[in-house]
């Protein structure tokens, strides 16, 4: 096709050349330029609306996959978080009460982890709130398994002591079983003297005069002495809060101060303060607070004599001193 180009001139009816000046040459390429533009921003506009970019594409399966993989994160950290209650759990109600040791209280194993601003660098992105969460949750894990470790390393160490604190607990009755018999138990009992139902804070053990009397643990004795009603009395401090009397003996094995062990002879039986027949008055006292002292003959009975021993210091009678 010809570059001239022309033009009819219904005046004249002659066809004249056509002349293209430098304007409009510059108008028209101009104008190619903005219907191209116009053109291609309609077109992007499309493309980035309804259309998606290969490398978006491989994004977005990003994006899904690693919101999948913090849904099973989630899942995984709640399974932890229900294990470990369950430690914490058998810590406060059995390790810790085995060792006689307080649980640790709920407001120390929930205290919070760190300040208001911790998190604020996770926010402001389109998956924030999981991204926040799931730390929060790690965040708090971490703390608890801190506290649980701790505990464990002082049950540990109570674990550690516990031959020793067994070694000291009273355990055995301090009167042979082949030579004694229980008389009376702990509770309200009639008192021999005044026949008044009073408090009867042990156990009497009539026995022979002379009878052997022993330490029902390890301890240091601590009090050897005639004391009023109770007589010549021996009180052994075994430790761990816990400490022993036993009253109306007739001579004393011991003296203030001396270790002993269980088993060890620290006096004999007798009748001295008021008493009405050859006896020893047992108790037990845990800081310093008479309890029953038939729960602490286990180490040398049978199931069988326990119960008898049970049995017959649950009966309200007369005490024999």
């Amino acid at each position: 096709m010809a570059k001239t180009k022309y033009r009819f001139n219904r005046r004249s009816l002659k066809y004249e050349k056509l002349k293209v000046t430098l304007k409009d040459r510059i108008v028209k390429f101009f104008s190619i330029i903005a219907t191209g533009m116009v053109f291609s921003a309609i077109v992007m506009l499309i493309t980035y609306n309804f259309f998606e970019s290969p490398s978006e594409k491989i994004l977005k399966r990003e994006n899904e996959q690693y919101k999948l993989q913090y849904k099973i994160l989630n899942g995984r950290i709640n399974q932890i978080s229900k294990v470990l209650s369950d430690i914490q759990n058998r810590d406060d109600n059995i390790y810790r009460v085995i060792f006689e040791a307080d649980p640790i209280p709920k407001t120390v194993r929930e205290a919070g982890y760190g300040g208001v601003d911790r998190y604020a660098k996770l926010e402001g992105y389109d998956n924030s709130q999981i991204i926040t969460e799931t730390t929060k949750k790690i965040d708090k894990i971490a703390r608890q398994l801190y506290i649980q470790s701790n505990s464990f390393d002082r049950v540990f160490k109570m674990a550690k002591s516990k031959a020793e604190m067994l070694s000291c607990i009273p355990a055995i009755q301090p009167v042979s079983k082949n030579h004694s018999r229980l008389a009376s138990g702990f509770g309200m009992r009639m008192h021999p003297i005044y026949k008044t139902l009073r408090m009867h804070t042990g156990v009497d053990f009539a026995a022979p005069r002379g009878t052997p009397i022993y330490a029902t643990g390890k301890g240091v004795v601590i009090k050897v002495k005639y004391s009023g009603g109770y007589g010549k009395e021996i009180v052994i401090d075994h430790g761990y809060g816990y400490k022993t009397v036993y009253a109306h003996l007739s001579k004393y094995n011991v003296r203030r101060g001396q270790k002993v062990k269980r088993g060890q002879i620290i006096g004999y039986v007798g009748s001295t303060g008021l008493s009405i027949g050859s006896h020893v008055h047992y108790e037990v006292r845990k800081n310093d607070k008479p309890i029953n002292p038939v729960h602490f003959f286990f180490k040398d009975l049978t199931p069988a004599e326990y119960e008898k021993v049970i049995e017959i210091s649950s009966k309200v009678n007369q005490a024999l001193s």
